[in-house]
């Protein structure tokens, strides 16, 4: 198994004009900053903006414009023009085709670090957290993809056990390296503390029953001062055996650890209300499917705040 591949490409934030995509777009902005590494704004055209330049190009006509308007593109330059500081290079994209398969092919083209949208575009439901197009470009990109939930939905908990954190979603014998590398550099850019959050499983004995039959906890996981169930301890030797090389790679990147029992997407869900961000693979590295993980699919849908959703991206991780 390989350390983890992290990539040096540029941030793309994909942007429609809406004030979720410019949401993103503020949030890529910071990530390019702290990372180091260019900003491109990817917009891909409305169907009417396509169509008249396909025509356009078809048949040849003088009299026509030579460019059609792009009021997203004129929007989006002088926000970042009057706006504060700029990554050391930004570029504008406009792109034809349907929105996942463009920033599908832009991001396969540019090998970005992460690709960075609103989880609402334009045509939202306002009762939907996560829009057709976010879901469908966080399940199939070539890149890691981060989601910013629209302003509704977002929480802010300065107090929470991971405010500020970068929160990795682990399971120990399962997750791709690419996704622990990327959640320790995202952490080591910001100066922060990677949480990491495992589940497991309570095993069958002596049990209470909390709120519904399929909420339990064994006694002794409730007693004050006890040392924690074995599945608990197993599950942190677990952890600390596969955070080893990533500890060795980012020494400076202070790491918390814990083992929580039954639903891990609701633990991550609770820890995006504080979280600066919350780090999830997308699939099992041996499944290569176009469904993605079902903890992935849950902690998108419901998140109060960033999520990035990593694939394998490196070809020794789906041996």
């Amino acid at each position: 198994m390989s350390n983890g591949h992290v990539r040096k490409g540029p941030v793309i934030a994909a942007v429609d004009g809406s004030d979720h995509s410019l949401r993103a777009l503020e949030w890529a902005r910071l990530a390019a900053l702290r990372h180091g590494t260019g900003l491109l704004v990817a917009h891909v055209l409305p169907e009417l903006s396509q169509l008249y330049a396909g025509r356009r190009s078809a048949l040849h006509d003088p009299n026509e414009p030579e460019e059609y308007a792009d009021p997203v593109g004129d929007r989006v330059r002088a926000l970042l023009e009057s706006g504060p500081e700029l990554p050391r290079e930004v570029r504008y994209e406009a792109l034809e085709g349907s929105v996942p398969e463009a920033l599908r092919a832009i991001s396969a083209e540019t090998a970005p670090l992460m690709l960075v949208m609103g989880s609402r575009g334009r045509g939202g439901f306002a009762t939907l957290l996560l829009g057709s197009s976010s879901r469908a470009v966080a399940t199939t990109a070539t890149c890691p993809v981060v989601v910013v939930p629209h302003e509704e939905r977002a929480a802010e908990d300065a107090e929470g056990a991971s405010a500020g954190r970068v929160v990795l979603g682990l399971h120990a014998a399962e997750t791709p390296e690419d996704v622990l590398a990327f959640a320790f550099a995202e952490a080591a850019a910001r100066g922060t503390t990677v949480q990491v959050v495992s589940a497991y499983v309570l095993p069958p004995g002596p049990m209470m029953v909390i709120d519904s039959p399929f909420a339990v906890v064994p006694p002794e996981a409730l007693a004050d001062g006890a040392d924690g169930v074995p599945a608990e301890r197993e599950m942190l030797r677990a952890q600390t055996e596969r955070l080893a090389p990533l500890r060795a790679r980012w020494p400076d990147v202070p790491v918390e650890q814990a083992a929580v029992p039954g639903d891990a997407a609701g633990r991550l869900v609770e820890a995006s209300r504080s979280a600066a961000l919350v780090v999830v693979g997308r699939h099992h590295p041996r499944r290569r499917s176009l469904l993605i993980g079902s903890v992935a699919h849950a902690v998108l849908q419901h998140a109060h705040g960033p999520v990035a959703v990593v694939p394998a991206l490196t070809d020794d991780e789906v041996a």
